[in-house]
């Protein structure tokens, strides 16, 4: 009788392997796909694309198995072949060929140049291949250093004792209020997608005191901005026993910090393909909402339009400012009026028309927003009353407070909008998989 054990021996070795081992010189089995060949004459080069980078191998007539003029981009092969130092290849080595088992050919032409450095062609094109433009070296870097941001927010708290958590994403109604939802029939009831997953984090904090989630969030915006997705994936966190909102804003400092530290030591290889140069991490500029509008106003001369949210430009301008005077790629923007923040948001004791709340700016475009909530019944109560709204259909919800609840608060960052700034991209849908918007539903 044969079992299955979950130990599998394989031939073929990686990159890593033969970077930290002694294989100068020895012969290995590595597969890919064909990235490109240049054929030279009596000598070719056929450059295999894996997971871990492209990896040269070195064609020479008469010594292969298999006629060069039978290889074709983007087919899968397995080679074997003996190792040798070669600095100009990609990866310092490359595979002088001696025998090719050709594993499966494409039936069709690339219709994209996926093989170039750099594609020339649009977003839209490179959008409507996506399954194949992301076969591009410089694309797939973007969502490795996504991969990169996601494992750091993991990694992070986990160290800081959280628990990681999966809520719904289909529910009976939107957690942050206004009409911007995803209506769909659910076995005959009316329900939605989930705009966040922000009543279930704070379900979970009187379960784990410390909860975080990464997954899909929709809104159901008509926006057709460089900035705006109808799906995108939040990274999100809620945390109990906190003193006060500032403990949320060091938190998700310390994710920064980690999540820097962790991409420029095993993301060097992305980072130097997309040239990016990290942000700074080590503190990180507060302001007012309040005075962060003054200061705007004072320095760039631009007239205060609306008193109670911060506009696209206004954003831009801070992250200018605050780069200007203080060498600062993010900013905290605290304190957000209470007329433009969710129910559940606590309003500062000191002056109610503001909260204790925050946006985090990064080089001038909104990332997070997070803050302490409200953990009293009453208080909740009432804050629902002030603004004309029920409690129908949060009974759940509202539980909670009914048999107590820390102090606590929490935060949402979007996942594709960090990615963006990070690599400098003008459109988010740049850092995006599968893009979902006003006119993308495909693929």
């Amino acid at each position: 009788m044969e079992y299955v054990t979950g130990k599998t021996e394989k031939e073929t070795v990686t990159v890593e392997q033969i970077l930290s081992g002694d294989y100068e010189g020895k012969e290995v089995c590595v597969n890919g796909a064909v990235h490109t060949i240049r054929d030279m004459g009596e000598v070719a080069f056929v450059v295999l694309r894996r997971y871990d980078g492209l990896v040269q191998t070195v064609y020479e007539e008469g010594t292969v198995n298999v006629p060069l003029k039978e290889l074709h981009e983007e087919d899968a092969l397995e080679v074997r072949g003996v190792v040798a130092r070669e600095e100009r290849a990609p990866q310092g080595f490359e595979i002088r060929l001696r025998e090719i088992k050709i594993l499966s050919e494409p039936e069709e032409t690339m219709p994209i140049a996926i093989n170039k450095w750099k594609m020339s062609a649009s977003l839209e094109t490179r959008l409507d291949l996506r399954p194949l433009s992301l076969r591009n070296v410089r694309e797939r870097a973007k969502f490795r250093i996504q991969e990169g941001l996601v494992r750091g927010f993991r990694d992070f708290l986990y160290r800081q004792d959280f628990t990681e958590i999966h809520s719904p994403k289909i529910g009976a109604r939107g957690a942050e209020g206004g009409a911007n939802l995803f209506r769909l029939e659910y076995f005959h009831k009316h329900a939605v997608l989930a705009q966040s997953p922000q009543f279930y984090k704070q379900m979970m904090v009187g379960v784990f005191d410390r909860v975080f989630e990464v997954a899909p969030v929709f809104r159901a915006e008509k926006h057709n901005t460089k900035r705006h997705l109808n799906e995108y994936t939040s990274m999100d966190f809620e945390m109990g026993y906190i003193d006060s909102f500032q403990d949320i804003m060091e938190m998700e400092t310390g994710f920064l910090q980690y999540a820097m530290e962790l991409l420029q030591r095993e993301y060097e290889r992305e980072l130097s393909i997309l040239k990016v140069e990290l942000p700074r991490t080590d503190e990180i500029p507060q302001v007012r909402f309040d005075r962060a509008k003054e200061l705007v106003a004072e320095k760039y001369h631009r007239k205060i339009r609306n008193p109670y949210d911060l506009e696209p430009e206004e954003e831009m301008l801070i992250g200018k400012y605050f780069k200007e005077e203080c060498g600062a790629d993010f900013v905290f923007v605290t304190h957000y009026p209470s007329k433009k923040r969710p129910f559940y948001a606590m309003d500062d004791p000191v002056d109610e028309k503001f909260t204790l709340s925050f946006d985090l700016l990064f080089h001038g475009l909104e990332i997070t927003t997070g803050g302490q909530r409200i953990h009293e019944y009453k208080v909740l109560e009432k804050k629902l009353a002030d603004r004309g709204m029920s409690d129908e259909g949060m009974e759940q919800y509202m539980l909670i407070f009914k048999h107590g609840m820390p102090p606590h608060g929490g935060l949402g960052i979007g996942l594709e909008r960090l990615t963006m700034q990070l690599l400098g991209e003008e459109n988010v849908r740049e850092t995006t998989l599968f893009p979902r918007d006003l006119s993308r539903l495909e693929p």
